[in-house]
């Protein structure tokens, strides 16, 4: 078995899952390329007694014969014939089990679940009358079920209203690696980089262990980028069409979605993308929000002082916004193609966002360095548009609201060098924190906190307006 790099709680739940002594149902979802079946097969102590992946657009017979395929491997070597039928399939997969669960606690593994389950194969009321009428009572008996359609495993899984309701016992949904674990995963791959350079790999493609395994040592960022972007035979060249068909069923509305969403950094309603990708109101358009926030790509955040009905989405996958903004279309190819676009505007943009969506992503580690890790939180946003010429407008892209009476008004920013406050950026930050106390009316003493790459350069300029500075090196913790 191989080494599992971070991954701390899902391995301690695996642990725990390997010597509860009773039946589990272990339902894990998460992305495509994010580590899951890598986790299952090298995160418990034993190894699997019988192995089954689900064939994308198979049909039921392609998919019997590969599960007779699997039941052979399994059994060493013996030929066992194609079920009729899924319901045979499980009586056959019960006669192998049997003699290893009266001996020993045993482990079984299905891999792209719900590609299994195929149009009228009859596939999911098999697997419950199996789980329900025997597997549940053997107590050495561990199943796993695992998909990359996180939204499906969700809907037809976790919140199944059948046979399957509230059958699972355990639950994971895989995210990728926190880029303090995209640096150890790289280092344990003889990869030697500084945190300005990790930082910059982990905007453009995220924590995807997939994605990370085609880094060889010796390259520096910028060649990193170049070779696995910007090449035809680059894997993330054209990873991007791949990544949404292979999730979900009818991709383009969800490909609609995250191009709305990738032109605008700081979020959109819902009524906003319904609009933007002429979708319908109903319930079709929260089924592909549900979607894609369930799978990942964006994420949801509630304004401050506001509720659910007021949401903001943004697209938070680093892949897909780095695909958008330069991969696609692009002219350029090859060597050097990245260090072109870094001095334009585009760049400037694109990094500003992605390294304040990366941010978000680390609240816990923000916390810990601002020294509230123990402080209960609530992270939002917030934005006042002035109905009057005389009003000031103001937008705060990450609030942390504490239980002890105060509040961190975070700014963002990312820069090769130390960043400097000017005389116009420090009276747009006086003039943000007081259009916030002024609209929302709060009482909570406001700490302007500056989450920067190497630091601010000359805060004491303007003695008492950041009260807190955070470097790029809080993220690794």
């Amino acid at each position: 078995m191989e080494l599992v790099t971070g991954r701390v709680e899902e391995k301690l739940l695996l642990n725990k899952i390997e010597k509860s002594g009773e039946a589990e149902l272990v339902a894990i979802f998460g992305r495509r390329r994010v580590g899951k079946t890598f986790l299952v097969r090298n995160g418990f102590t034993k190894r699997i007694s019988f192995e089954f992946s689900g064939i994308h657009h198979a049909t039921l017979s392609q998919q019997l014969e590969n599960f007779s395929m699997a039941l052979t491997n399994a059994a060493g070597g013996l030929p066992i014939a194609k079920p009729e039928s899924w319901l045979k399939a499980f009586e056959m997969l019960k006669q192998l089990l049997d003699p290893l669960l009266n001996k020993d606690r045993t482990i079984v593994f299905f891999d792209e679940f719900p590609w299994i389950d195929t149009p009228r194969s009859g596939f999911l009321p098999a697997f419950e009358n199996f789980w329900n009428s025997w597997a549940s009572q053997k107590k050495n008996l561990i199943l796993i079920i695992c998909g990359s359609a996180a939204s499906w495993m969700i809907k037809k899984v976790i919140n199944n209203r059948g046979g399957l309701h509230n059958r699972v016992t355990r639950r994971i949904r895989l995210l990728p690696f926190t880029i303090g674990e995209t640096s150890e995963y790289l280092r344990q791959r003889k990869v030697r980089l500084d945190k300005y350079q990790l930082l910059q790999i982990y905007m453009a493609m995220g924590g995807i262990p997939q994605y990370l395994k085609e880094i060889e040592p010796g390259e520096s960022a910028a060649q990193i980028i170049d070779r696995l972007c910007f090449t035809k035979d680059g894997l993330l060249f054209d990873e991007f069409r791949n990544l949404y068909h292979s999730l979900f069923d009818s991709a383009q509305n969800h490909i609609d979605i995250v191009r709305a969403l990738a032109k605008k950094g700081k979020g959109m309603s819902r009524n906003e993308l319904i609009d933007a990708c002429n979708l319908t109101s109903g319930g079709y358009a929260t089924q592909l929000l549900s979607e894609l926030t369930e799978s990942g790509f964006i994420s949801t955040y509630i304004p401050f002082g506001k509720t659910i009905k007021d949401a903001l989405f943004k697209l938070t996958d680093e892949y897909s916004l780095f695909y958008l903004k330069f991969i696609e279309g692009s002219k350029a190819t090859g060597p050097g193609t990245w260090l072109r676009f870094t001095p334009g505007n585009s760049w400037k943009s694109w990094s500003g966002n992605a390294f304040e969506s990366i941010c978000m992503k680390h609240i816990s580690q923000i916390k810990k360095g601002i020294g509230i890790a123990d402080v209960y939180t609530e992270v939002s946003v917030w934005r006042h548009q002035p109905k009057e010429k005389t009003e000031k407008g103001a937008q705060i892209d990450l609030l942390i609201d504490r239980n002890d009476a105060c509040i961190n008004i975070c700014e963002m920013k990312f820069s090769e060098y130390p960043f400097e406050i000017g005389k116009a950026y420090a009276t747009e930050l006086e003039s943000k924190l007081t259009v916030f106390q002024q609209q929302t009316k709060t009482r909570k003493t406001l700490f302007l906190t500056m989450m920067t790459t190497y630091g601010v350069k000359n805060s004491l300029n303007y003695p008492g307006l950041v009260q807190k500075e955070l470097t790029m090196d809080v993220l690794f913790n």
